[in-house]
This record gives C-alpha cells, sequence and structure tokens, in this order.
C-alpha cells in the first residue's frame, strides 16, 4: 500500500490537570504529551489502518528521544532530521468550560525546525512509495526557513506526482518572522504560493478569511452564526484563484460554549461545481451536537486524517461518503483527551453510520 506523508513541527503539549488554569497549578504538576498538527494527522491515518510517514527536524537529546518513541507507538514511520542545535518547541494548553475558552501559549522560538536548512530534507527518497502529501499552515509560520521548506515540499511533491493537500490553519499568534508584515498579509503571501501547487484545501470557517481575505457573508464565527450555504461560494473564488486545486473542505464549527459545540463540514468539487455537506438527517446537513467536549484541540487535524483515509480508500464511493466519514472522525476527537485521535475505522464508521448514542459497546 502507498504512504501519506506529512511535514511539520512537533512539540511537546503541557497540559494543567483537568481545567485548571497554569497559574492555579504552578508550581505544581503538567500532563505532558507530544502533538503537532501534521504529526496530528499522521497518527490519526496509522489508528485507521493507513500507511503514514512523519517528516521533521529534532535536536538530538533525550527530550526528542521520548517524542520519537511516542511517534513510533503510534505506528507512524518517521523521517526525522536530527541536529546539534535547536530545541524541541513547547505549547500550553488551559482547556477551556462553558464561557471560558480554552487558551494556548506558545514556547516554539528556535526550535529546531525552525532552524533546519530545507536542503536537509531529502524529497526524492521521502517520497519513495508515497501517493500523498499533507502540509498545514502552522509550520511555514514559524520561521523563513520552515516556510522556505514547505514551499520546497509541495513543489518536490508535486513533480513526483503525489496528491498534495494542505489545511490553511491560520495562527494569528505565529506568523511574525518578518519585521513590518502583518501575520494575515505575510501567511497570505508564502501561502498563496503553497496553494498553486495543491489539489486538496482544508480549512475551518474562518481561515480562508483570515489568509485569503475570502469570507462567508453573514457568518460571525465569534458569536456562533454560520450561514453554511455561503460557504461553497467561498470555495468558488478560492478554486477562481487557485485552478490547480480539485476540491475544497470546510470544517464547521458553531461554538454555543467551550464545552457546547455544533460540528460538522463541507467539501466542494471543483469539477462537478457541487458541494455536499456532513452530518446528514433526513436528506438535510444536521451537524453533530457535541455537549461535552473533553478537548476540542486536534479535531481539526482529525478531520483532515479522516478525508484523506476514505478518498484514498475505494471503501468510499462517494464525495459524501468520504465526507460523512471525516466528520464523523473529527466528532469522536472531541471526547479524547490529547491531539492524537486514537479513534479507528470500526469506531468512526459506526457514528457515521448513525450510531451516535454512545452506548456501551460489550
Amino acid at each position: 500500500m502507498n504512504s501519506v506523508v506529512t511535514f511539520g513541527e512537533i512539540m511537546g503539549r503541557l497540559t494543567p490537570p483537568g481545567f485548571m488554569r497554569l497559574r492555579q497549578c504552578l508550581p505544581g504538576t503538567l500532563h505532558v504529551t507530544f502533538a503537532g498538527a501534521e504529526a496530528n494527522v499522521a497518527a490519526s491515518l496509522a489508528f485507521l489502518g493507513a500507511e503514514a510517514k512523519f517528516v521533521t527536524a529534532l535536536p538530538d537529546n533525550d527530550l526528542a528521544d521520548a517524542c520519537i518513541a511516542a511517534l513510533q507507538s503510534t505506528g507512524v514511520a518517521s523521517h526525522i532530521v536530527r541536529a546539534g542545535y535547536g530545541r524541541l518547541g513547547l505549547y500550553f494548553l488551559e482547556t477551556g468550560a462553558n464561557q471560558r475558552p480554552s487558551r494556548v501559549l506558545y514556547d516554539r522560538a528556535e526550535s529546531t525546525i525552525s532552524l533546519t536548512d530545507p536542503a536537509a530534507y531529502d524529497w526524492p527518497s521521502i517520497f519513495a512509495g508515497a501517493d500523498w502529501f499533507h502540509v498545514t499552515g502552522i509550520t511555514p509560520a514559524i520561521s523563513a526557513a520552515a516556510a522556505e521548506a514547505t514551499v520546497a515540499a509541495v513543489n518536490a511533491a508535486q513533480q513526483a506526482g503525489l496528491t498534495v493537500s494542505c489545511d490553511l490553519n491560520f495562527r494569528g499568534k505565529l506568523w511574525r518572522w518578518e519585521e513590518g508584515t502583518s501575520p494575515r498579509d505575510l501567511a497570505g503571501r508564502v501561502m498563496s504560493d503553497v496553494l498553486g501547487r495543491v489539489d486538496v484545501l482544508i480549512a475551518n470557517e474562518e481561515d480562508c478569511g483570515d489568509v485569503l481575505g475570502i469570507r462567508a457573508e453573514d457568518s460571525d464565527v465569534h458569536s456562533g452564526k454560520l450561514e453554511v450555504d455561503r460557504y461553497p461560494d467561498v470555495a468558488r473564488t478560492v478554486v477562481q484563484r487557485f485552478p490547480g486545486i480539485q476540491m475544497v473542505a470546510t470544517t464547521l464549527r458553531q461554538s454555543i460554549s467551550a464545552s457546547y459545540n455544533k460540528w460538522g463540514a463541507m467539501l466542494y468539487e471543483a469539477a462537478e461545481d457541487r458541494a455536499f455537506f456532513a452530518p446528514q438527517h433526513s436528506g438535510a446537513y444536521s451537524p453533530y451536537e457535541i455537549r461535552n467536549i473533553v478537548d476540542r484541540v486536534g479535531g481539526g487535524d482529525a478531520f483532515a486524517a479522516g478525508l484523506i483515509f476514505a478518498l484514498r480508500s475505494p471503501d468510499y464511493a462517494s464525495s459524501q461518503e468520504a465526507l460523512g466519514f471525516a466528520t464523523a472522525a473529527s466528532c469522536l476527537a472531541h471526547s479524547i483527551e490529547g491531539d492524537f485521535n486514537y479513534s479507528s475505522r470500526a469506531e468512526v464508521d459506526a457514528l457515521a453510520g448513525g450510531s451516535a448514542s454512545g452506548r456501551v459497546v460489550r
């Protein structure tokens, strides 16, 4: 079986116990795992049964050894540049509840991947036996070198004949490596270079607006109001600007509170000028109601992994089925602590097929 390759930064994730805040629990104990958007996608693909390879750069120290061991435990193969410089990036997560949002604090300056020469990655060798390559807009946001490496990677993937997918994943706290340029302007310039070589674009309900200035009319994500019927127009405008894009997938999150979200997605096929929505009930779009979120971080990555998996599998014959699988996978990820979606293919299929009661499986 051909493999899916992802490329990006993996970090240590440090989280206070339960719903505590950092100032409550320090000095004290933080729960440490490893996470990063592209690594999350690779791990989720492996749990679904796909062959996945993750490419990154890490320092040559014990923390990085522990990170690599965690990756190996998921079944993900890896191609890692080990270096005698830099550090393992970190991020701290306060899990929100009710009307208090979750908060992320980044500590990623001078991470190894941000300092690594783009020429350090042997893409022809890495892509041997692969048919799909996935990147996001997060890794190029951390440094000029990481941005150059991302653009070089999608160029090499396109030349090798791989399908290329990209999750825009705009992070306003990043994209600050060019003095005098705003994060949105810098992201728009760099990601436009990437999107010219992308086949499948994935975004959340506001990414296209933040990065490309293309917004859904009458939607206000901060108030929880989404006009889902407007998102095919967003996708059409994206494809007009980047005609190589064949599909645009958009996750649709209506945040009622930090604990209660409505969750669904749209998939637009450029060739047919047709949009699909999931989940469906009685032939109409009916988003999942997730009323007791355990951990929403990584939900979009679980969606990306589910979509890549289903689009590559002959068992999901239509775009509607592929989208339904991806949306169910990401819904389940909201019930699992940590960035990785430990859901199996059977569990995702069950939810996509309507088994949503949460009854005990004996």
